[in-house]
């Protein structure tokens, strides 16, 4: 066996081994599987302020919708990892994307009032465009305009905006009404607590240089949130072990999971008879817009991190990562989820040696098995599993020593990136600062000659995009 998958993965040539491989798809799933749980969560219900949302089928409750949305993710998921692991050859994790789905159930669904058929025919239709265009190359060369230092500030941007997911999650950053963000109650919280002892237990294995050491964190600060709760030193409940921390959908719900997904596939078919051209148009071109860079910057960081990226920058052979991408977003839509993307966990499995597709192909088994056991999926917590996330964005940082700070031109654009990222809470935002920026800068130093064409183009679009995603276009054309 092992014979085999060195010469179908080609783990030699990569530096790697079958079981670096494995740790390090263990480790992508534990910290990404929360998906299985959210993103059902996300797409069946959003009443905020009373507006519809979400995803609703006639003669089905919300729990069995949530359970058929469960099963959706999983398949899609799966999809998009297989074509990773065989085709791609890359370490790297997809699933519907956080951010597209509450665009999705809140944006198109509710407040445009969409029928949610006609929201993933655009779904579909944004696949198809993808596929057509990184068949032809066209998604490649567009990430081989992003400015040098664009490229090398998304690590570190990405690295802030996990960090402060995880932080989140952990209960140690908190909202804060008149800074926005704030300190948790950390002394008093035991969520706070055990995230902040599994942090720093899972610091002092990855110093210590254990193989494994960040699952062995995740899963130790899990054992002894479990051990607490039984004795009765937290109260039931107080260390949720589902995705939607303080209550929301109960991940018992799963375990009996409806598999008939019949009303969910195929639904984006009866979804082109409500197709209004223009409106239509612009909702496909916002799912493009977005997934587009979140999935470029994440393979482009992720990437770097993992030593993919040559002296300049560049990601060989992307658009076969990117081909999977489009393939899980088509097939997503298809069988009834949003847009799938590619997971800025990944960079944990990455940090853990992963480096070839066998990693992708562990993660796509384990997504499979947990339709057989999803309670797997669901059963570690969010403030353990999201320690890893804060681990990996320390080690992202160092990213940020391969940009010319002494050179405004590259400092601007990288600066801008790694703040936006996290202030915004979206690395298409992040990419966007620093796309925009560099020619403007560039120019302003006389430098004008260096900027290509098509990254006037590219800023332009970037401009464009804003006007019409913030400017109520959309909102006013619907």
């Amino acid at each position: 066996m092992a014979g085999t998958l060195e010469e179908l993965f080609g783990l030699e040539a990569h530096d790697t081994d079958v079981r670096t491989e494995i740790l390090a798809g263990i480790t992508t799933f534990l910290t990404m599987s929360y998906i299985v749980v959210l993103n059902p969560a996300i797409l069946t219900a959003f009443p905020d302020d009373n507006t519809p949302g979400g995803i609703a089928i006639s003669g089905y409750g919300p729990g069995e919708i949530f359970q058929m949305l469960a099963v959706v993710t999983i398949l899609s998921s799966a999809v998009a990892m297989f074509v990773m692991a065989f085709y791609a050859n890359r370490p790297f994790g997809l699933a519907p994307g956080l951010g597209l789905n509450a665009f999705f159930a809140i944006t198109v669904v509710g407040v445009l009032g969409v029928p949610w058929q006609t929201a993933l025919a655009a779904i579909v239709v944004e696949g198809i465009i993808f596929i057509v265009l990184t068949a032809v190359g066209a998604r490649e060369y567009i990430i081989k305009l992003f400015p040098e230092p664009v490229k090398f500030a998304v690590g570190a941007g990405i690295g802030l905006f996990l960090a402060i997911i995880g932080l989140q999650a952990m209960g140690i950053v908190v909202d804060d009404p008149a800074t926005l963000v704030g300190t948790g109650q950390i002394a008093s919280d035991p969520v706070a607590i055990l995230s902040v002892v599994g942090l720093f237990l899972t610091f002092v294995l990855y110093a210590a240089g254990l193989r494994g050491s960040i699952i062995v964190g995740i899963l130790l600060t899990t054992v002894v949130g479990a051990i607490a709760t039984f004795l009765g030193m937290v109260e039931p409940g107080v260390l949720a072990t589902d995705a939607v921390r303080n209550g929301g959908f109960d991940a018992s719900r799963l375990a009996s999971a409806q598999y008939d997904i019949t009303p969910l596939a195929g639904a984006f078919l009866t979804g082109f008879g409500n197709v209004e051209a223009f409106s239509f148009a612009l909702i496909v071109f916002t799912f493009f817009f977005v997934d587009f860079f979140d999935t470029a910057g994440t393979l482009v960081g992720v990437g770097q991190a993992g030593g993919f990226l040559d002296e300049n920058g560049d990601f060989p052979d992307i658009d076969k990562p990117l081909m999977a991408d489009a393939v899980g977003t088509t097939i997503g839509g298809m069988l009834g989820t949003s847009t799938v993307t590619t997971f800025i966990e990944s960079a944990t499995g990455v940090e853990e040696g992963g480096r070839t597709g066998l990693t992708a192909l562990v993660v796509a088994l384990l997504f499979l098995a947990s339709l057989v056991v999803v309670p797997l999926a669901s059963a570690i917590p969010l403030y353990a599993s999201h320690i890893a996330l804060v681990v990996v964005a320390v080690l992202m940082m160092r990213n940020v020593v391969d940009i010319q700070w002494d050179d405004f031109a590259h400092a601007v654009p990288a600066g801008l990136t790694i703040m936006v990222m996290p202030f915004t809470y979206s690395i298409a935002y992040g990419i966007a600062a620093g796309i925009v920026s560099y020619p403007v800068v560039k120019t302003a130093q006389g430098e004008f000659d260096d900027v290509l064409l098509g990254q006037w183009i590219l800023a332009a679009a970037f401009v464009l995009y804003f006007v019409v995603r913030t400017g109520g276009i959309l909102s006013s054309a619907v």
